[in-house]
């Protein structure tokens, strides 16, 4: 018996439902039942009837699920599987803006903390951050915590006052603008696709900046047959899997996620025997870090 028959074996014993990001290793998306960006495994999470999500990511998507599903039991193939960026904002830096603007909305992205959320007023994803900026009554935004996205996002809103902290993605935010320009050399006829959590420079460059399933279905519907992808490269899967007649060049340092990656064939089962690894939040941050998952998914209708 192979491993992935004895993951749908034992999926089915537990009632799971397997969700995947698409930065993991190709495998594993290969045996989730859903794959998708943090905005989709978001909405999906919230409508699942399954007693129990296996869900492969890192620890800020543990916690969305716990939030949306309380009543599920949320395991995490891998603990350890984080997100440096998830902690880069200071509570001081939110009280600070709070104490300055009365007319300020704490607007978080949802790679963050349960415990940042709770601070904040209502989270976004990268597919819906401009949206839901645009639809918020505030003048002042204090964005967090990344400054990459929050300046992508300010410069489509220009009628808000968009404040930024220190954050970023270390992955994205090393994508070099210079390994851009020689694959554009390279192959002159193909489009460039950037995540907004890219440096400036870099996002200048494309010809498409947006979340990763903003770039899956612009490879998708666009003419071009060839693309150069920066973001993670676990996207590369689903890119060759929608577009086989397509190609897709990655920097020559490639954009990795060593944190995604810890995601394993192995660890999957492992949890779905023993149900270790169970995500929680704080039951002190729970409510409020709730109240801007649900309030995102209102305004992102």
């Amino acid at each position: 018996m192979t491993i992935q028959e004895e993951i749908k074996i034992w999926k089915e014993k537990k009632d799971a439902v397997i969700l995947a990001h698409f930065y993991v290793d190709a495998e594993v998306q290969k045996i989730a039942d859903y794959t998708g960006d943090s905005f989709y495994l978001s909405k999906i999470a919230a409508n699942l009837p399954n007693k129990v999500i296996v869900y492969c990511g890192v620890s800020f998507m543990g916690e969305s699920g716990c939030l949306l599903s309380p009543d599920k039991k949320v395991l995490m193939p891998d603990i350890n599987a984080d997100c440096p960026m998830a902690h880069m904002v200071t509570k001081q830096e939110v009280d600070e803006a709070r104490a300055k603007y009365d007319d300020l909305a704490v607007v978080c992205y949802i790679n963050s903390t349960a415990e940042i959320k709770s601070w904040s007023d209502v989270s976004v994803t990268s597919a819906n951050a401009v949206q839901i900026v645009k639809n918020l009554p505030n003048k002042n935004i204090l964005f967090i915590p990344d400054k990459n996205l929050g300046r992508f996002v300010a410069a489509q809103v220009p009628e808000k006052n968009v404040m930024l902290v220190k954050g970023y993605c270390p992955i994205h935010e090393a994508i070099s603008l210079e390994e851009i320009k020689e694959l554009k050399a390279a192959h002159p006829d193909a489009e460039i696709l950037v995540h907004p959590e890219s440096s400036k420079p870099v996002c200048d460059i494309a010809d498409y900046a947006g979340s990763t399933s903003g770039i899956i279905n612009y490879a998708a519907k666009s003419d071009k047959k060839e693309f150069i992808i920066g973001t993670e490269i676990g996207v590369k899967y689903e890119l060759e899997k929608q577009n086989p007649d397509k190609s897709f060049y990655f920097p020559a340092t490639p954009p990795v996620c060593k944190d995604m990656k810890l995601i394993t064939l192995e660890k999957i089962l492992h949890v779905l025997k023993t149900e270790e690894n169970e995500a929680s939040v704080d039951d002190t941050q729970a409510k409020a870090a709730k109240a801007t998952l649900t309030k995102m998914l209102e305004l992102a209708k």
